[in-house]
């Protein structure tokens, strides 16, 4: 019988060890993000997360028929997606640590500690 721990693979981890190392350089180099490009930062990752869930919303509702007693239409279609968005943008806003939003939004950190580094000229 296999063994079928989850494990977390070591380039992975290697990976999170770099991106923490570039940051630590930025920082100490004096090119750390102010607080509203950090902040901007955060609205994009929860947007982009936002949109996700949405689009999830959506392709779970075209699964299920549409319902006899209400009749559908077109305006119930419209609240529909209009209550699925706001789900979307309140699940993104609650995030956590292994959110998608938070996710994104380390991603774009690292991306902006390398491009800092490149543009000091220091490889």
């Amino acid at each position: 019988m296999m063994n079928t721990n989850l494990q977390i693979a070591p380039d992975h981890l290697l990976q999170e060890q770099k991106a923490e190392q570039l940051g630590r350089q930025t920082a100490s180099r004096g090119k750390q993000l102010n607080e509203t490009e950090r902040s901007k930062l955060k609205k994009i990752s929860q947007d982009f997360e936002a949109l996700f869930i949405g689009m999830m919303l959506k392709s779970m509702r075209d699964t299920v028929p549409e319902d006899k007693l209400t009749g559908g239409g077109k305006a119930e279609e419209t609240y529909r997606y209009l209550l699925d968005q706001e789900y979307a943008t309140q699940a993104a806003r609650r995030g956590g640590a292994n959110s998608i939003a938070a996710m994104v939004e380390k991603e774009l950190l690292k991306q902006y500690a390398v491009l800092t580094k490149k543009n000091t000229g220091t490889e």
